[in-house]
């Protein structure tokens, strides 16, 4: 079929598209600013257009011969989220129908049978009523919270589960919540256009699983690792007050947080499983809130630190991480990172990057690895005494001090995964790439993934010493490869044998 997206580059958009492509759709990704799909993966398979949801005249052009439209675009960032929505809704109901859309397909939210709705839930309800009276046989999937690497639902309580091993919390998390895995609802998305024309009508989506937002929290230590949270709820926090605490604790922006906090008042728990009647659940059956959280957390590692070694989740599986996602997501993965020019080949500093460690020594600060390396062996870590197998060449999975091979890309990338002993993960990445005019640029990225707040209280303890460690690391490789390559050519010019590689 061919299918519209509007928001291709949201959160949902971006997972959804590689879905439909390989269910052999036909995709036009609709975008106000095209130029962010310019470098994501599947950008040569989709054609992709500019328009935007609120220009009636944009939107027309948009659905020009196409057959099925997905509508997954809010404004919950805006203070008049409601009423450009509302608008858009509008907007895209006239033109769906004009243009003869053979199926509608939107994603709410579950709405509570009873009691005043918060503004978001209100909004996502009134938007999926605009669109199911347009005339356009319309899908509307309603889901509570989307348990997925990005989401802003999942980061809040990520954030709040994992810098606050005690919280003072409002009544609201007893409430109870039925969430559901993004791989799940991509499922339900990517097989709404094989709805025959006469389904119209709205289907509640949710998990396995029906918990409180504090069994989420103590689910998702325990998952993640982490001591058991103590959790008080109290009266006197508001909606409006917890909104600012998670923004003071989170990265969720301020905007994005309110509205979310303001709709956990409600339960929200699927009043019917129609949705089964009309399309099979996924292989394997729906995802549980502890393998969900599993699946989450380890695409936040991957995405920041692209690897093939996951074990946790089958590689490329549609709720890994896309470069389309919030700004904000994945925040608790620190970046020092470091790049520098040189007319140094890309070749000679790769030998440099090879060789590092060992006899060879980091290039940087020789006594504060050192003594990095004997507070690691005091406390029970591999220090630096490791060392490395062979002066030259690397294989990937071997020791290398107190670092181990997790990718090897010769001559491009090499990127170690620490065993020192810290609170939390860390990988150095090194790596080169030619420049047209015969020199290179040197890349040094580090990265650490904080393990609740003595994670994040480590890396601000040594985020001072890093200019001196890293930056002199960087310059330090660089010359040594600008060494070797003026020897190189002194050496060529004696007419005498080429230095050993």
């Amino acid at each position: 079929m061919r299918c519209t997206v509007f928001g291709a580059t949201g959160y949902i958009g971006g997972r959804l598209i590689p879905e439909l492509i390989a269910a052999g759709h036909q995709v036009r990704a609709v975008a106000r600013t095209p130029e962010k799909l310019a470098h994501v993966p599947w950008a040569q398979q989709v054609e992709i257009v500019k328009a935007d949801a609120t220009d009636a005249d944009s939107v027309a052009a948009a659905l020009k011969g196409q057959e099925v439209v997905y509508y997954l675009v809010h404004s919950l960032n805006r203070r008049d989220f409601a009423v450009t929505d509302r608008k858009a809704a509008e907007i895209i109901a006239t033109a769906a129908r004009d243009a003869d859309i053979s199926r509608l397909v939107y994603l709410g939210g579950i709405t509570p049978a009873h009691g005043r709705l918060s503004r978001h839930l209100a909004s996502r309800a009134q938007v999926g009523r605009i669109l199911l009276d347009s005339g356009v046989p319309t899908v509307e999937l309603r889901a509570a919270v989307i348990l997925g690497s990005g989401s802003a639902s999942f980061e809040m309580l990520r954030y709040l589960t994992e810098r606050l091993p005690v919280m003072v919390t409002p009544r609201w998390v007893r409430n109870r919540i039925q969430p559901i895995a993004i791989r799940d609802v991509l499922h339900y998305l990517s097989r709404a256009p094989e709805l025959p024309a006469e389904v119209n009508r709205s289907f509640d989506i949710g998990g396995p699983d029906i918990l409180t937002y504090m069994d989420m929290m103590r689910r998702y230590a325990v998952v993640a690792r982490l001591p058991r949270r103590v959790i008080v709820p109290v009266r006197l926090l508001t909606p409006w007050l917890s909104a600012q605490w998670v923004n003071l604790v989170t990265p969720v922006p301020r905007s994005i947080a309110v509205p979310l906090i303001e709709s956990l008042i409600h339960e929200v728990v699927c009043t019917d499983h129609d949705i089964d009647d009309h399309i099979p659940r996924p292989d394997g059956g729906l995802t549980d809130y502890d393998r969900a959280i599993e699946l989450a957390l380890t695409r936040i590692r991957d995405d920041e630190v692209p690897t093939r070694w996951s074990d946790a989740s089958t590689p490329g599986a549609p709720s890994d991480p896309m470069p389309t996602d919030p700004a904000w997501s994945g925040g608790t993965l620190y970046h020092d990172v470091r790049e520098l020019h040189t007319d140094a080949p890309a070749e000679t500093v790769w030998q440099v990057i090879e060789a590092i460690g060992g006899e060879n020594g980091w290039y940087s600060f020789p006594l504060a690895w050192s003594v990095r390396g004997w507070i690691d062996r005091l406390t029970g870590g591999v220090g630096l005494r490791r060392g490395r197998r062979d002066a030259r060449r690397l294989r990937v999975g071997e020791a290398l001090d107190w670092w181990r091979v997790e990718h090897l890309e010769r001559p491009r990338m090499l990127r170690l995964r620490a065993e020192m002993r810290v609170p939390g993960r860390a990988w150095l990445e090194l790596a080169v790439e030619p420049d047209a005019d015969g020199g290179s640029t040197y890349r040094q990225r580090a990265l650490f993934e904080p393990h609740g707040l003595a994670g994040h209280a480590y890396w601000k303890a040594v985020a001072p010493f890093h200019t001196v460690v890293f930056g002199g690391m960087v310059r330090n490789v660089v010359g040594a490869a600008e060494h070797r390559a003026t020897a190189a050519a002194d050496a060529e010019t004696a007419g005498g044998p080429p230095l050993d590689r």
